[in-house]
């Protein structure tokens, strides 16, 4: 045993048996692996073999090192693990809570965050009560939850919130469902926010997108379900949010767009107001029907699959929808509306509660005024090349029955019966001859029709002929430029633009031989106001709409119009006598086709020079109505006369309006004074029956002198009138001129054409 036998070259080598030990395997092994001395392991000696009978003991391997090396360092790798992660974990608790604070610390304080007041709604309505439309920020009253039908919030839900009563504010679940369906989809296609969060961002917070205001909106969100029930908030949700088309909460967007309260909305219709959430300018039903029913259908699908509706509910509403949107913005009434919003603030000041306006509005009225404007111009508006219109009526003591500003509200919310002012041509004349009656002169004065020059300045009548002595009322009947010059400057410029003012007419008036022709521009709502004293015995009257404002819950007065004081702007006498005048150009002048059966009428026609403005202002002892039409850039018309067009409009308007009305004199009127007429023209001065001729042939020629000296001249030291400026887009002033035509700015329409001049026109 242990012994070794040499080999060949006589080393001695190992003898292995069945008595070698494992160590000195282990040693050949190193021998052969490790090379470098210092990496050589010491060499273990074999431990001597016991003589005796018991075999040697084996030794156990031991553990290598680099195991226990491993194992220690998969033990301190845990343990740093669990270290960092406590160390990281505890530096996110407190980043999380120094953003709560940093985003708290930028809030409104404690104190200030309750739930701000809704926008004002100003409520107008008609004579009769009728909700005529809303103004201020157009937020409708406040609808208790329990006043809705029950599938209108459920639409809300379904659509927006379906863990509404759920979550404590903020939904986590829908948070990562809008996430995964973002990154799903590459782009925000999904929101996670939920009712309380859009609630808090339309209380508080403005609308755009950053991560404070998302965090700013978390906050407040929980705050809100604190401190309110999901009840509660539900309803000042649906009574809050946006529409579209200027419409906050349900009662106002039901109101817009289906012309109802959000308590009779339909199934169909909740879910067009539920679906409008998402985008409520661009699914606005009044400007994107298709859009908005299409979203709607959305929206009834959702209801059908969280059970708030059944599955045949959806289907039949879906293909069958049972809404109709009301045309929003183009009714005319709108006119009257802005025009009462302007003038608020000075009757009440500022508004901070919802207020009703009552109105002398007649709605009947005011839609038969609609109608006329609108389908006239449909009918002859490329004609005559007239693209505008505008027509106010009025009771003889101010009470506006009706307004029409344009033909349609949406395309244009000028008001061209209260804002813009043109040029009323001969419907200016009634206060020329009103102040040569106030002088001294009467109806049957004589005048003459001829050429005049003032100055350098030379009027003419529209077919250059001249009619030599005619009577004022002949004169005013047939709208004759020259006696109408004449008898200015006979009474005096200025003494015509006190008339003016006296009877309403607000605007300047330049106090040249040209007021004559109504060359100063006037707006329709003060052109009629001052034809008011002609129907009410002479009393002079303000224009106004508003009669009442009330507070819409208390019901308290905030303002009630006065008594106006009944002045005498004119003298009775004078009164009958204009209205026999003026009469007169209904029954056979220049607004001939403004007869109305059974009633007396008065008023008159006016066309400003090159065509650019037909007027009609007539009245009874009922209604006082003028009408202007036009074109907004102040373009000549294709000869639309004041007798035309605007009798047309005025005639359809007004004998609707005194449909069933008890007929009524015009104050102090006598029409046996127009018996003496008949003499006058050769015949019977009605416009049907009889013979009637014209004027006796005295027609003078331009050459005759048509200036007498008792006409003085007002401006002695300048050698014409001063310079007027027609049209706009900055043109040169240009010396008055007139239409060169008999009515100055009607023309002399139907009989009068037909008969005095052969039909020249």
């Amino acid at each position: 045993m242990g012994s070794a036998r040499r080999n060949g070259s006589g080393r001695r080598e190992p003898k292995f048996g069945p008595s070698s030990s494992l160590d000195e395997l282990r040693l050949g092994a190193d021998d052969r692996v490790h090379t470098s001395e210092e990496d050589k392991p010491k060499r273990r000696r074999a431990a001597p073999a016991d003589d005796g009978d018991e075999p040697p003991r084996e030794r156990k391997p031991k553990k290598s090192a680099g195991k226990a090396r491993s194992k220690r360092g998969v033990s301190l790798g845990l343990g740093r693990l669990v270290y960092w992660g406590a160390v990281l974990g505890l530096w996110a608790v407190i980043g999380v809570v120094g953003v709560v604070i940093w985003v708290g610390a930028h809030l409104p304080s404690i104190q200030s965050l309750e739930i701000p007041k809704r926008p004002p709604t100003i409520q107008i309505v008609g004579a009769d009560g009728t909700l005529l439309a809303n103004r201020g920020e157009m937020a409708g009253a406040n609808v208790a939850l329990k006043e809705l039908p029950p599938y209108l919030p459920k639409a809300f839900i379904a659509i927006e919130d379906r863990r509404f009563y759920s979550h404590f504010g903020i939904d986590p679940m829908g948070i990562a469902r809008a996430v995964v369906a973002n990154v799903m989809h590459r782009g925000v296609s999904q929101g996670g926010s939920t009712l309380t969060q859009q609630l808090a961002k339309n209380l508080f917070l403005t609308q755009e997108r950053t991560m404070q205001r998302k965090l700013q909106e978390a906050e407040l969100a929980i705050w809100l379900e604190r401190k309110h029930s999901k009840a509660q908030i539900l309803e000042l949700y649906l009574n809050r949010v946006y529409f579209g088309s200027g419409a906050y909460g349900v009662e106002a967007a039901a109101q817009r767009y289906f012309g109802k309260s959000a308590r009779n909305v339909t199934v169909a219709e909740a879910a067009m107001l539920a679906g409008l959430v998402k985008s409520p300018s661009r699914l606005a039903p009044n400007r994107n029907p298709e859009g908005a029913e299409r979203r709607a259908q959305i929206v009834l699908t959702a209801m059908a699959d969280a059970g708030f509706i059944t599955e045949a509910q959806a289907t039949a509403n879906i293909g069958h929808p049972s809404y109709a949107v009301k045309p929003v913005g183009a009714g005319t009434v709108n006119y009257v509306a802005d025009w009462i919003a302007e003038v608020l603030d000075d009757l009440v000041g500022q508004i901070d509660q919802d207020v009703t306006v009552e109105t002398s509005i007649d709605p009947k009225l005011q839609g038969v005024a609609e109608a006329a404007i609108i389908d006239e111009l449909a009918a002859k508006s490329v004609k005559f090349n007239v693209s505008q219109g505008a027509l106010v009526a009025m009771t003889p003591d101010g009470s506006v029955r009706a307004m029409v500003g344009g033909r349609n509200y949406a395309d244009s919310q000028y008001n061209r019966a209260v804002t813009a002012k043109r040029q009323p041509g001969s419907a200016f004349k009634p206060f020329v001859y009103l102040t040569a009656l106030e002088q001294g002169l009467t109806p049957e004065t004589i005048r003459q029709d001829a050429p005049i020059d003032v100055k350098g300045w030379k009027p003419e009548n529209y077919t250059h002929q001249y009619f030599g002595s005619v009577t004022l009322t002949q004169a005013l009947a047939m709208s004759l430029n020259t006696v109408a010059v004449r008898l200015g400057l006979e009474v005096g410029p200025k003494n015509v633009v006190r008339t003016a003012h006296r009877l309403g007419i607000s605007s300047k008036l330049d106090a040249n031989p040209s007021i004559a022709l109504g060359t100063s521009e006037v707006s329709v709502l003060e052109l009629v106001g001052a034809y008011a004293p002609f129907a009410n015995g002479g009393k002079g009257i303000s224009p106004h709409v508003i009669n009442r404002i009330k507070t819409t819950e208390g019901k308290k007065v905030l303002y009630a119009r006065p008594q106006d004081p009944l002045n005498q702007v004119i003298e009775p006498r004078n009164v009958a006598q204009m209205n026999a005048m003026m009469q007169e150009t209904l029954l056979s002048g220049t607004a001939r086709k403004a007869e109305l059966p059974g009633w007396q009428a008065a008023g008159k026609t006016g066309t400003s020079q090159d065509f650019r403005d037909a007027w009609f202002i007539g009245y009874t002892a009922n209604l006082v109505t003028g009408v202007w039409l036009g074109n907004d850039d102040n373009s000549p018309t294709k000869k639309a006369t004041g007798g035309g067009l605007p009798v047309d409009v005025w005639t359809r308007f007004m004998r609707t309006a005194h449909q069933n009305v008890p007929v009524a004199a015009l104050p102090a009127s006598d029409r046996g004074f127009f018996s003496n007429l008949a003499t006058t023209f050769g015949g019977n001065s009605q416009p049907s029956g009889g013979n009637q001729t014209p004027p006796p042939s005295n027609v003078q020629s331009a050459s005759q002198n048509p200036y007498p000296a008792q006409y003085p001249n007002p401006y002695p030291q300048q050698s014409a009138p001063p310079p007027q400026t027609y049209g706009g887009g900055g043109g040169r002033p240009q010396v008055a001129q007139t239409n060169a035509r008999p009515e100055a700015s009607a023309g002399l329409d139907g009989w009068l054409v037909d008969r005095l001049f052969g039909g020249r026109r």
